[in-house]
């Protein structure tokens, strides 16, 4: 159900509105109606394991000295 809100803004401010609504082709109630929404959805944080889990496993072999590899490709990189 809809119901009715009335708003105090500035003059220039809503003739920005109109015109950026204009151009999206919604109107201005539509426009506020989804910002109010946007504002009172909950945030999902991204928590850092799902992150970590979505990165691409390296091609490294589970025996490998990493410091030794570092060391290397650094050498080959920077040429010492």
């Amino acid at each position: 159900m809809k119901e009715r809100l009335n708003l105090t803004i500035d003059s220039e401010l809503l003739n920005s509105m109109k015109a950026y609504a204009s151009k999206k082709q919604i109107s201005v109630s539509e426009l506020v109606e989804s910002y109010f929404r946007s504002l009172t959805k909950p945030v999902r944080r991204t928590n850092i394991l799902d992150l970590i889990g979505q990165l691409k496993k390296p091609a490294i072999s589970e025996k490998a000295d990493l410091k030794d590899l570092f060391y290397r490709e650094q050498g080959e990189k920077y040429g010492f």
